[in-house]
């Protein structure tokens, strides 16, 4: 993530807002919190659109949610899927008892690989891969499933190319894309990943009951039934993209967020202590846990805020355009122009947090010690644009979290040598493989 980089250290020197070339292609980025809200909620309206960008219109062949342009299909189809999301139980308790119900899956994994290091990215991403399922399909996998495996190594490297060198020259040279160059190799993956859930939207078409949907899949086909004939943007294709955007947006981000988690608490075993002894004087070693439980554990809250803020797992988010020409900060920006808000630059703002460059949970915390939340905390973005799956995430990422650290002690194995905490870039920004000791918790009586 070049980009990301050189843009932060480009902000420095030239302020809020300026420019750049990526390739022949003009854009703009904004650096620190006050010009990331100016674009994403004093002018989010103006800043909803989305510019060309060849790789993943060809990914998304111009459907779907995330990158499609604003206007009537994009508000069409937000709606539809806020509206399921909630209907289906997200911020409800039936949510919470599927997630809580997987993580017991979870712990009974890592279970299994107590006293022996071992790398806990996969049993991870298929937890939250789950989930997503469950909202999609209706459906989980074990996790051994070579299935499921071989999915979700296919979106990760997917991930890895489309910000790549070859998905850069994809975008910034139009005589190259029918070559065969690595980039097909995005093309040919996109084509196997749509096939799956291609044949899952035929298997619930053969099975859809009327009036009963059974989850995202059924609603959508009932959503186009109602449509009719009439021109309307619920479609095959449509749902297809979609239900690829859900699943790979909902996986990745959640997932790398719980990585991070677990290097960072590695890292810094005081953080985790207090975190245990807060779940643990609340809860106890019998009661059950509840999404509510985060108003009485405001360190634990503030534990995970501080994770998402110093990890940035989507530094610059999908980037903007504005609808029609536009100023910014004294600046004309014409429409549609590519617009990343460099949403890590908020995250170190000098001006906004008391400690922007260390992992501090206090950035979280008021002087009683109670959970607060800073108007520059964006890791979800913000305004129209903002993350569909907010609510579900922040839920699976306290649920997890809580459960984790009540079953297991998180130690680093290797002493020789510190957690390494340089990112590996895709469309989101992960940790480096490693691994973690896990050692059973004994809880208070």
């Amino acid at each position: 993530m070049l980009i990301l980089a050189t843009s932060f250290q480009l902000g420095k020197k030239y302020g809020p807002v300026f420019s750049l070339y990526l390739g022949g292609t003009p854009a703009v980025i904004t650096h620190g919190f006050p010009s990331a809200k100016e674009v994403l909620v004093i002018k989010g309206t103006e800043f909803a659109g989305r510019a060309d960008v060849p790789i993943m219109d060809a990914l998304s062949k111009k459907k779907g949610i995330l990158t499609v342009r604003y206007g009537e299909v994009w508000k069409e189809q937000r709606k539809f899927s806020l509206m399921f999301l909630r209907h289906f139980g997200v911020g409800k308790k039936s949510m919470e008892e599927k997630i809580l119900e997987e993580a017991i899956y979870l712990i009974e994994a890592f279970t299994e690989k107590m006293s022996v290091p071992f790398d806990p990215h996969e049993f991870l991403q298929n937890a939250v891969a789950n989930i997503i399922f469950t909202i999609i399909f209706g459906k989980r996998f074990e996790y051994d499933s070579a299935f499921l495996k071989t999915l979700l190594h296919e979106i990760h490297q997917n991930s890895k190319l489309a910000l790549g060198p070859w998905g850069l020259l994809y975008n910034a040279v139009p005589l190259v894309r029918r070559l065969p160059l690595p980039h097909q190799r995005l093309l040919t993956t996109s084509k196997k990943v749509e096939a799956f859930f291609e044949k899952e939207v035929e298997e619930h078409k053969a099975t859809l009951v009327p009036g009963e949907p059974r989850d995202f899949t059924d609603a959508y086909l009932e959503e186009m039934q109602k449509a009719g004939r009439k021109s309307s943007s619920f479609e095959e294709q449509q749902l297809r993209v979609l239900l690829s955007e859900l699943f790979m947006a909902g996986t990745e981000t959640t997932a790398g967020t719980l990585l991070w988690g677990f290097l960072y608490l590695m890292a810094f075993p005081e953080i985790q202590e207090k975190c245990w002894k807060e779940i643990d004087t609340v809860l106890g070693s019998n009661a059950s846990l509840k999404c509510e439980d985060r108003e009485n554990l405001p360190y634990t809250n503030a534990v995970i805020h501080e994770i998402q803020r110093i990890s940035n797992v989507v530094p610059l988010g999908i980037p903007h355009a504005p609808i029609q020409d536009v100023q910014l900060f004294g600046y004309k920006i014409p429409k549609d122009t590519i617009v990343f808000v460099n949403l890590h630059s908020a995250h170190f703002d000098e001006s906004q947090w008391k400690f922007p460059d260390e992992f501090n949970p206090s950035n979280f915390l008021n002087e009683k010690g109670e959970f607060v939340k800073p108007e520059a905390f964006l890791a979800f973005s913000a305004g129209p644009r903002a993350c569909l799956g907010e609510i579900l995430a922040r839920m699976e990422l306290f649920l997890f979290f809580t459960s984790i650290l009540r079953n297991f002690q998180l130690s680093w194995p290797d002493k020789s040598q510190a957690p390494n905490f340089t990112p590996y870039l895709g469309i989101t920004q992960t940790p480096s493989h490693f691994k973690v000791l896990l050692k059973c918790r004994q809880p208070s009586e």
